[in-house]
């Protein structure tokens, strides 16, 4: 019987810890509800307010624009240069789409269009055939190092008996 009663003793301290965590994620939640409802709340009154000047408003939407159209074009740079280019690219839309319902159009293009992208990398048949490119194109590039050095008379680094690369 003692026996029993230190084997249910842990197993009660862990429900009562599996417990305890359940009641803070579920407050955590709520806290963040909350939160997010307050500052949703806002932010639209923000830019409400925003919106009956004119000026405001104008100034607000030229910035929105320019920032929109700098990480637009950092993430078509980045397409080119070294850097996540798409993430750039919808990060841009995305701040666009805040204000004009034309980037809104094009971010909802962009989603299904990486959406589409992302199904067609899922697929099993695309998968196979990338694996037997990657391996084909392996074996080419190993073929072509290996013809070159044979063509060129390789010399393993541990016959070499001269390491200077001049004659003489």
């Amino acid at each position: 019987m003692h026996r029993d009663r230190e084997r249910s003793g842990p197993a009660d301290a862990i429900k009562e810890a599996a417990e305890a965590v359940e009641d803070a994620v579920e407050e955590l939640g709520e806290a963040a509800e909350d939160t997010a409802e307050a500052v949703t709340g806002r932010y639209t009154r923000f830019r409400e307010f925003i919106r009956r000047n004119r000026l405001l408003n104008t100034t607000w939407r030229i910035g929105v624009f320019t920032v929109g159209v700098t990480v637009l074009v950092g993430g078509l740079v980045m397409m080119i240069a070294p850097g996540p280019g798409i993430l750039g690219i919808i990060l841009g839309l995305a701040i666009l789409a805040t204000e004009f319902a034309w980037a809104q159009r094009a971010l909802h293009k962009a989603r299904a269009a990486a959406e589409k992208a992302k199904e067609k990398a899922l697929d099993p048949r695309t998968k196979r055939r990338n694996a037997i490119l990657a391996v084909v194109g392996g074996v080419l590039v190993g073929a072509a190092v290996i013809a070159y050095l044979m063509t060129y008379k390789f010399t393993l680094p541990w016959n070499i008996t001269d390491y200077t690369p001049w004659e003489g």
